[in-house]
């Protein structure tokens, strides 16, 4: 089929996730991806573009792996499905090993589930039955940030804090408290992090305070707020909320679907790189390496020890996806996880990751890029422009992240335009030389943004 033929039928018969209703039957734009090889994508009029994005932050080892392949077409052939209600699979215990093997602490307790999403709502779920089991119903207040993205399920999604995401979705608001976001560059009034970071954990323990921790259940956190715009918290900031959530007997859940599986460098980056032990790690997306859905959880021994065996009061965990530990998806898992340990992937993003962001640090030239901000293979450049209002500054800002991401798909790139911010974690296979041809692209697609700016009298 042509291009336009495939966009014929997305527009007929398909909704996407966050499609724009106001859109919907009507895109013209939209590139029809193909084929992936390496770090690259290609649409189906041929045309190559760097993944920038990685997928969604999941394509760890690059498109056409075909261990990864051929260690699915096994397991396929050999056990295609085995259900984790009833039974226990060779693949899941195999996965759940290596997992607690790399986890923090006495995190060995491995759920699987069949994506973040439903991992966060899994771990929400265990919390709110440990305190029912427990005799403490009314722990169960939820403390969260803004620019945090933790899911699309009803209680991800929930605890979710990405206040410019337009939509009229209910979503559960009695119990979920939310933070200031913890990125500096949006409130220039403190002088240094230093003071940014004081004043958020002060924000922290009076919210606590307020609520009162026999109330709160959870605090849960992204160590690097990656859908919100890749926000880095100030130096010490994750460590300090650790120690004030776990003073007041609070279960810290963090949230590692993108900081995991070596994206910073680490299998999980909570204690490496933050130097926390957190109750819970959530993880999804680079455990298959983008291949097969999964996702799941890492608990602490000691919480689950709490509401289990003698003090379970023979409760169930009646939580559960027909596709929990599929073996198909455990055989990508690990085929993944050999790559990355055959390869080096992890000592190869702590080598290429400084560059990566000391590259992308030269873009502040740009009249219109007002912050560059990342860690690892992750990172966030956000332009910024003139508005009369916030309504206005909104409409532009939206069109500078469209303009933005059709320039740099015209030259070769692929990049995740989210409102005014560009987000790009490549795989993490990227050679510096391959870096330095990002970077080049981005600079051109946003001098190509700027020059269009300025002829429609965009104040920069």
């Amino acid at each position: 089929m042509t291009t336009k033929q495939h966009r014929e039928i997305y527009n007929k018969n398909l909704l996407h996730p966050w499609g724009d209703l106001s859109e919907l039957g009507n895109d013209e734009s939209s590139s029809v991806i193909v084929k992936g090889k390496g770090i690259h994508i290609f649409d189906s009029d041929g045309n190559k573009m760097i993944d920038g994005p990685a997928g969604m932050w999941c394509m760890q080892t690059g498109y056409g792996r075909k261990e990864i392949a051929d260690a699915v077409s096994k397991q396929i052939l050999s056990l295609s499905y085995a259900t984790s209600f009833t039974l226990i699979n060779d693949k899941e215990t195999e996965l759940a090993k290596r997992i607690s093997e790399q986890t923090p602490g006495d995190l060995n307790r491995i759920y699987f589930t069949t994506g973040g999403s439903t991992a966060v709502d899994s771990a929400l779920r265990l919390c709110q039955l440990a305190n029912n089991i427990k005799g403490a119903s009314n722990k169960k207040q939820i403390i969260t940030r803004e620019k945090a993205y933790h899911g699309s399920t009803y209680l991800s999604a929930s605890v979710t804090g990405k206040e410019r995401d337009k939509t009229a979705m209910d979503i559960k608001r009695e119990g979920i408290h939310f933070l200031k976001a913890p990125c500096h560059f949006y409130y220039p009034e403190f002088d240094n992090e230093d003071d940014f970071c004081d004043f958020l954990i002060n924000e922290l323990e009076e919210k606590i305070i307020e609520i009162g921790p026999e109330n709160i259940m959870a605090f849960i956190a992204e160590p690097i707020l990656a859908s919100g715009g890749v926000i880095v918290p100030p130096k010490n900031y994750n460590y300090r909320c650790w120690e004030v959530v776990k003073r007041y007997n609070i279960i810290y859940i963090a949230d590692e679907v993108v900081t995991a599986f070596g994206r910073l460098g680490y299998w999980f980056a909570s204690e490496h790189v933050f130097g926390i032990i957190p109750d819970i790690i959530i993880f999804a997306k680079g455990i298959t390496s983008g291949y097969i859905p999964m996702g799941g959880y890492a608990v602490s021994e000691k919480f689950m020890s709490t509401f289990s065996g003698d003090e379970a009061d023979g409760c169930l965990y009646s939580n559960g996806y027909t596709w929990s530990g599929s073996p198909v998806a455990c055989a990508a898992a690990l085929a993944s996880w050999d790559i990355i340990d055959s390869e080096n992937l992890l000592e190869h993003v702590l080598n290429v990751g400084p560059y990566f962001q000391q590259q992308l640090q030269l873009l502040r030239d740009i009249p219109i890029v007002g912050n560059v901000r990342g860690h690892g293979l992750m990172a966030a450049v956000e332009m910024t422009v003139r508005g009369e209002n916030e309504q206005d500054l909104l409409e532009k800002d939206y069109a500078i992240g469209e303009l933005v991401d059709k320039h740099c798909q015209k030259l070769g790139l692929l990049v995740r335009p989210f409102i005014n911010i560009c987000i790009i974690s490549p795989p993490l296979i990227i050679t510096k030389k391959e870096i330095d041809n990002l970077v080049s692209i981005l600079r051109k697609g946003l001098e190509l943004t700027m020059r269009d700016l300025e002829e429609i009298g965009v104040s920069l």
